[in-house]
């Protein structure tokens, strides 16, 4: 027998009733009279209040959450604003806490890996061309590439003047969608005769071909020669190649994978479990160019420039900030407030960046040194990922920074200097207004005034360059840069247990006391630097509730609990017609997944939830249990995934307001009449599963809180970091559209074997299909072994168990159902 619903709600709830029922499968419902409805009313849980809320609780509470998550950005915001005056400043070495500063934003951005030692510039030639890219009487620009990282080099253009004294060594940055040679000036040889009809040196867009696709596809928009201009002025001039935003390489033939990620997303993904960043690749680029210049230096002391348009800037910025050797940044078409960073593409979505950096406080990290900053307008501008068969990556927008709100950045900038200083340090540059290309001619000269004392050449008249190699390919050159990123985090992925391990080998492990005391510490850390960590919740919780089921052997309540302002936690609660008054039962919670509601795990056969979940939440409250299955934030698409966008940027997730809404369910449970507050576990799928292993570990039971008792994690559990950054698995999430999985540096934390670990001394199971597509069985085995051993060297591996059944992903349902009864000590025939 399956729960059918009696009368539920008030008058205003009819037409969700209506919808209940035919998720539950019923034939026919019928209208309720007002006087009926009347006594309805009044079923409410005794102890709250009536619920009465009509829009669905899953909408309300990704709303609510919404609204919490963008007013924390803007109290931060806030923050760094009253904070403007730091003081500490002096006027040659800049902030007293420079270094630690400059350290705490390199880890966010994953600059943390030791690049190589400079050894000279390896030029990049063919027989025939001995790499001379291409010549004028004045410059000679030759492909290079140096070294960044182990298997990681940089890879672009050296521009130098052929005669004259060099005033300065400049890093020029394009736009992730730009070439080298497109900001050096230089036409690909099969279109140089229709270039050079064009006036500005620049035909139309010659197109796409088998070879030079990134480089053709973007040519006709990039009419700035920045790199070609600074080395007219004599200027010695690195330009890297940036990973582009083109698809071609966002795949894996070998397992018949391809996808829409831009390259620069399929890097981030699993960097981004890594604790690493394409940003941050990008900017040891830079650096390592840097390193190359001051190498240079040992023989001529020449200003040290970087200058970058768009994602260019953005690197130009930020590794200006790292390196006090930058003696100054040109950033153009970038600066800008940060607050909407979460609407922009998600390879920019760095982990706990407005907690305190915007641009202003980098801005201010430059200081003394010059920053100038150019509002010219993006080209071209990003209006959503490319589409392709399959439509995964994230959405994000690049637009042309706002002048009035460029402006106001820098002013907040200002703010944090001493006056003499700031108008030194930050300067805006370029003609205001739209329609101006980035870093023109006369701007490029400008700048090399305000940074330089030697006096400049002067001008030289442009002349179209064509690209003297006659085997080369820009898109080669690409696919080269995103592979070594690639090979790079995935040999990370390969050693990342070896973090893990040497972190938790340090707890204590005489008993299974003193682990579970040493071990609370760790659960804390983990808190803050895995999930992000919110106030614990203070506010009374307001219980709400409404009847909307009732069969002949239970009650289910929907209900509403406060956590904080705009955040809710929900629910149904289903409680056993026998239980009786002064009895103490044990609590099930029970976890739906991705895109599901509560009255999942209760719903009878002929309903959709049904094939996954069993309607398991229905029978263990038929076999005893009072049972609890919460909403889960993990619902609406985009409305959710978002959610996770909007609070890395603050150093949280979408656990850091599940656990709190958890805590706050518990403390309710608790105290509910016929509750044992010693015997509430949790058992959830999928997503679900995903929740077993995060927030139960976190919420052992103390003196001060209640908490889980046990966790059985269903049709999820996996080498976890594995499965979000392996580019070798067909069921990683690099090629699924679940952008909002990636957790930052996962890999150097706690992967799913430390995580349950965790749950010390509590019991602990895993619950898995043979035929479930979340992983293989190997991975799953691998990773529950671990956590097997240390149960058992701690003389507690009955606690610890594992169940492989013959089935896809659901509930099973067998042995999961004996750990229940057996560890909550509830019989199974009463």
């Amino acid at each position: 027998m399956f729960p059918t619903v009696l009368k539920a709600g008030v008058l205003v709830m009819l037409e969700r009733l209506r919808f209940l029922c035919c998720l539950l499968g019923l034939a026919s419902w019928q209208s309720i009279s007002a006087q009926e409805a009347s006594v309805v009313e009044s079923k409410a849980l005794p102890g709250t209040r009536l619920l009465t809320e009509v829009i669905p609780l899953d909408e309300v509470m990704v709303a609510g959450i919404d609204r919490y998550a963008l007013k924390a950005i803007e109290e931060a915001s806030k923050r760094r604003r009253e904070q403007s005056d730091l003081g500490g400043f002096d006027p040659v070495s800049g902030f007293a806490d420079s270094d630690m500063r400059r350290k705490q934003f390199s880890e966010l951005i994953g600059v943390v890996d030791k690049r190589l030692l400079p050894d000279g510039l390896e030029l990049v030639s063919g027989l025939d061309d001995r790499g001379i890219v291409a010549e004028t009487e004045h410059v000679q620009v030759l492909a290079v590439r140096w070294k960044v990282l182990d298997g990681v080099d940089a890879s672009g253009l050296l521009l130098r003047p052929v005669n004259g004294k060099v005033v300065a060594r400049v890093v020029a940055i394009p736009d992730a969608d730009w070439t080298p040679e497109m900001i050096a000036g230089i036409v690909p040889a099969q279109h140089a005769e229709s270039s050079e009809s064009e006036e500005d040196g620049l035909g139309e867009d010659p197109g796409v071909g088998a070879s030079d696709g990134v480089l053709g596809a973007n040519f006709r928009n990039c009419k700035s020669h920045y790199a070609m201009d600074f080395a007219s002025l004599g200027c010695e001039v690195l330009v890297p190649t940036l990973i582009s935003r083109g698809t071609e390489f966002s795949r894996n033939d070998e397992i018949g994978r391809s996808t829409n990620l831009s390259h620069r997303e399929f890097v981030y993904r699993q960097a981004f479990e890594m604790g690493r960043h394409v940003i941050g690749y990008e900017v040891q680029k830079v650096l390592a160019a840097v390193d190359q210049f001051e190498f240079r230096n040992e023989q001529t002391e020449l200003p040290i420039i970087v200058a970058g348009v768009s994602d260019g800037g953005l690197i130009a910025l930020y590794s200006a900030a790292l390196d006090s050797r930058v003696d100054a940044a040109i950033v153009s078409g970038y600066f800008d407030q940060r607050e909407n960073v979460w609407q922009e593409p998600i390879d920019r979505n760095v982990w706990g960046l407005l907690k305190q950096h915007g641009d202003a406080e980098l801005a201010a990290l430059i200081a003394p040194r010059r920053l100038l900053i150019e509002m010219a307008p993006v080209i071209p501008e990003v209006s959503g990922p490319a589409k392709a068969r399959r439509n995964i990556a994230a959405p994000g927008v690049i637009r042309s920074p706002n002048e009035a709100s460029v402006l106001r950045e820098i002013t907040r900038a200002r703010d944090m200097l001493p006056e003499l200083v700031a108008e030194q340090s930050i300067q805006v540059i370029g003609a205001e207004g739209e329609g101006n290309l980035p870093l023109r001619p006369e701007v490029v000269r400008a700048c090399l005034e305000k940074v330089c004392s030697a006096e400049l050449d002067k001008e030289v008249e442009r002349a179209v360059l064509t690209d003297q190699r006659a085997f080369f390919s820009a898109d080669e050159r690409q696919q080269t840069q995103v592979t070594q990123m690639v090979q790079f985090t995935q040999q990370l992925l390969r050693k990342s247990h070896r973090v893990r391990d040497a972190r938790f080998a340090k707890l204590d492990r005489s008993s299974a006391t003193a682990f579970n005391q040493s071990a609370q510490v760790e659960r804390e850390q983990i808190h803050e630097e895995l999930f992000g960590r919110l106030p614990v919740p203070s506010m009374e919780p307001n219980p709400r509730s409404r009847l909307v089921l009732d069969d002949e052997m239970m009650h289910g309540y929907e209900v509403v609990l406060d956590v904080y302002e705009d955040v809710i936690a929900a629910g149904i609660l289903l409680l056993p017609k026998d239980l009786v008054p002064g009895e103490k039962r044990p609590v099930v919670v029970c976890q739906h997944g991705l895109e599901g509601v509560p009255m999942d795990t209760i719903s009878g056969p002929e309903t959709r939830g049904y094939r996954a979940y069993k309607s398991f939440a229905a029978e263990l409250c038929r076999r005893g249990f009072i049972v609890y299955s919460p909403q889960n934030p993990y619902r609406g698409g985009d409305a959710f995934r978002t959610l996770q966008r909007k609070s890395n940027v603050l150093g949280r997730s979408l656990f850091s307001y599940i656990i709190p809404q958890h805590l706050v369910t518990l403390r309710w449970l608790s105290k509910l009449d016929g509750v044992d507050p010693n015997r509430i576990g949790f058992y959830g799928l999928s997503y679900g599963g995903k929740t077993a292993v995060r927030v139960p570990p976190m919420l052992p039971k103390t003196a001060q809180e209640p908490g889980y008792c046990l966790s059985i994690c269903s049709a999820d559990y996996n080498d976890w970091v594995a499965k979000n950054a392996s580019v070798d698995a067909k069921f990683s999430y690099l090629w699924t559209g679940e952008y909002e999985i990636f957790e930052w540096n996962m890999a150097h934390v706690a992967n799913y074997a430390e995580l349950s670990i965790l749950m010390t001394p509590r019991p602990f199971m895993v619950e898995r299909g043979h035929d479930d597509g979340v992983g293989i069985d190997e991975w799953v085995a691998w990773e529950f072994a671990k956590v097997r051993r240390h149960y058992n060297k701690l003389g507690l591996g009955e606690l610890a168990e594992i169940e492989f059944f013959n089935g896809p992903h659901t509930i099973n349902g067998k042995q999961t159902y004996d750990f229940l009864h057996r560890h909550l000590d509830w019989p199974q025939k009463r």
